[in-house]
């Protein structure tokens, strides 16, 4: 089982956008770094407490900002 992933965005702009409105969004948190020196959003989960539910949720909110759409 993988508990971390790294997510690119396309261009560094895109990836720091989707970064910043997940963590404006608050449903999650994932973090910036850099992988072979392209922007990536760090995705780790760790806790046992996770459940399905809290994945698909999250999934959501990054699919949602990532399409342009953040809560207001």
């Amino acid at each position: 089982m993988l508990n971390q992933v790294l997510v690119s965005f396309g261009s560094p702009a895109a990836t720091q956008r989707v970064i910043a409105g997940v963590q404006a969004d608050g449903t999650c948190w994932c973090g910036g770094t850099q992988w072979q020196g392209r922007a990536a959003m760090r995705i780790s989960v760790s806790s046992w407490a996770t459940t399905e539910e809290d994945v698909e949720r999250s999934l959501g909110a990054m699919l949602r900002i990532a399409g342009g759409r953040e809560a207001r």
